[in-house]
């Protein structure tokens, strides 16, 4: 039997022994409302324009939402097993503005410095690299984003170069991971 293209693949919930990573849906809307607009984000990642929460159900629809649709993966909440709830988002992207699969994350400032990022990070590159069977994951950071590119490295990633896809100003690092 010939294998599935992952864009006909659909991601399950994936689980770590701290976290649950699944698929984003408008009851989120709060939690995204509260990620987006964090002065870390805005300044690494950039500027969503997401005010209330009809915008951030509207981002969840026309980002994460549709990426399933059409790709089978996107952004994905993560959610602590302890008590807490919704930490962050992780998961594999496809933008326009580069061929290639790429690996995104961002956590609201309580639950950065406790290895989420990397443990969710983890789970999301196994999933990328067996299920979907991908040859290489990228990730794009901000050049004077040291705590991504601290997890990118430790997850594995090397540095290739700076490209302008994101923000032609400034560049943006790009990093490559290899399967195997």
């Amino acid at each position: 039997m010939p294998a599935t293209p992952f864009h006909e693949r659909r991601m399950t919930d994936l689980e770590t022994e701290r976290l649950r990573i699944r698929h984003l849906s408008s009851a989120d809307a709060p939690f995204i409302l509260e990620l987006l607009n964090d002065p870390d984000f805005i300044r690494n990642i950039g500027d969503r324009g997401v005010r209330t929460l009809e915008q951030a159900r509207q981002y969840i629809q026309k980002g994460p939402a549709a990426s399933y649709e059409q790709h089978g993966f996107g952004l994905d909440l993560v959610e602590s097993k302890q008590p807490g709830g919704s930490v962050g988002m992780c998961g594999l992207l496809r933008r326009n503005c580069h061929p290639e699969v790429e690996i995104g994350f961002a956590f609201v400032p309580a639950a950065r410095g406790r290895n989420y990022a990397f443990e969710a990070g983890r789970a999301v590159i196994e999933y990328g690299l067996r299920s979907l069977q991908l040859p290489r994951i990228v990730a794009l950071t901000a050049p004077e984003n040291l705590a991504s590119i601290r997890v990118l490295e430790k997850l594995g990633f090397r540095f290739d170069r700076l490209v302008p896809w994101l923000n032609p100003a400034r560049g943006s690092r790009l990093f490559v991971l290899e399967s195997r």
